[in-house]
């Protein structure tokens, strides 16, 4: 069977993937998107029920298409997942679904790539590997799993999903959290263990955090603090969006726990960095309010006061006297939910320099050191805010550039030639 020729490849139909089209069409450049399964299909089946988008609609989208509705509330997950279906329709991007890529090699000579699926094989000048930065559920070899239910928040829908009896959560950011509070509200004994954290207001004097962390210029951080490239984010949009504070969640009854690790014999251990955790995440959220108060007097801003944002209650007793560690079965603990993150997956991608030892990609804003290779959706991909709707969407334009550029070198013809 003869290759099918296309300029580029894109590889993941999701945000990432359905933004370099976009960018990729308006150039008039001969693309195919190619998804494993449906059209932003982890938001609709490896996110649980409730979720929320993490900013309001006006903020999380991509500039040539508004949500409906309340431009101040959060989408719903199966509302973003049709929002990018839409999206697909309505620039006419051609997206291809239920093609698996299986491998990606570059072609004898150097230039151009052939791209294995499970269905065609493609021949192309380019590769976009958009398959963003949520691909491989990651729980950590702590516990056996033969000795307690253990599910990754990317298998959780609801709490129907675990067994009877207490659950521990283990990760505080985002998810975590929102897991947390939601088990807690079903009434179930929750222990929820807290690692270090970025904990932003949802609102503060009348704007989302969203507004502040664009007019402070912290989305456009190019590289994250030393030590933080992997600190997690705790906010949500749940229940109408509110500001997560761990001191709230103490007082609904669910008990804090520093990091989980190591677990013997049935026993799971804490590390003593909670109370710290806690504060460190308190000065975080602290030190945007100030700024934001700098910002409103220096630009003679009128929004309304609020001096009780600044307040902080006491340490609830679980963080003051925290837990050591804890017999889990033994205290009605029957199953763990890791909150943990993912990892990438790039081994469909057999090209020299693209990825490191460790199958990170190689990259300067998305353009691969393997010339011809490209990566968006990945996080601090450019910015801090890469890794947000709108913030893929501005990297893939990026790249959907850079791609154009490197058609022009390889199209000159010099009059003499």
């Amino acid at each position: 069977m003869p290759h099918i020729k296309k300029e580029v490849v894109i590889i993941g139909a999701g945000q990432a993937g359905i933004a370099t089209s976009e960018h990729l069409r308006s150039h008039g450049i001969d693309h195919i998107v190619l998804e494993r399964d449906k059209i932003a299909s982890r938001w609709r089946s490896e996110r649980w029920d409730s979720l929320v988008a993490n900013g309001p609609a006006w903020h999380d989208r991509f500039p040539g298409l508004k949500f409906e509705g309340d431009q101040e509330r959060f989408v719903p997950k199966e509302e973003v997942a049709d929002y990018m279906v839409k999206y697909t329709e309505l620039f006419d991007l051609p997206v291809k679904e239920g093609v698996t890529v299986t491998k990606v090699t570059r072609k004898d000579g150097g230039h151009g790539f052939i791209v294995e699926t499970s269905e065609d094989t493609y021949d192309c000048d380019f590769v976009v590997a958009a398959t963003g930065a949520f691909q491989v559920p990651v729980i950590p070899a702590v516990v056996p799993q033969e000795e307690i239910f253990q599910i990754h928040s990317s298998d959780y829908h609801n709490p129907g999903d675990l067994p009877e009896g207490g659950v521990l959560v283990v990760g505080a950011g985002s998810s975590g959290v929102q897991i947390a509070d939601e088990l807690r509200d079903a009434g179930r004994e929750v222990y929820l263990a807290v690692g270090p954290h970025d904990r932003p207001p949802r609102r503060y004097r009348n704007r989302d955090f969203v507004y502040w962390l664009g007019v402070l210029d912290k989305w456009d951080m190019a590289t994250p603090a030393e030590g933080a490239e992997h600190v997690t984010i705790s906010v949500t949009g749940a229940k109408g969006g509110h500001t997560v504070d761990f001191r709230d969640l103490a007082a609904k009854g669910i008990t804090l726990v520093g990091r989980a690790g190591p677990y013997e014999n049935g026993r799971m251990k804490f590390a003593a960095d909670l109370a710290r955790n806690i504060h460190e995440g308190d000065e975080n959220y602290l030190s945007l309010l100030r700024e934001a108060d700098a910002f409103i007097e220096q630009n003679g801003l009128d929004l309304p006061e609020e001096p009780e944002a600044h307040i902080l209650g006491p340490d609830p007793e679980c963080v003051a006297n925290p837990l050591q560690e804890l017999e889990l079965k033994a205290n009605g603990v029957n199953s763990i939910l890791w909150a943990t993150g993912y990892e990438r997956d790039y081994n469909w991608l057999n090209v020299e320099n693209a990825v490191d030892s460790q199958g990170t990609p190689i990259h300067n804003r998305g353009v691969s050191s393997a010339h011809g290779v490209y990566f968006v959706g990945l996080p601090w991909q450019s910015r801090r805010g890469s890794s947000f709707i709108w913030g893929c969407w501005h990297d893939a334009k990026f790249v959907a550039d850079q791609i154009n550029i490197q058609r022009n070198y390889r199209d000159y013809r010099h009059p003499e030639d």
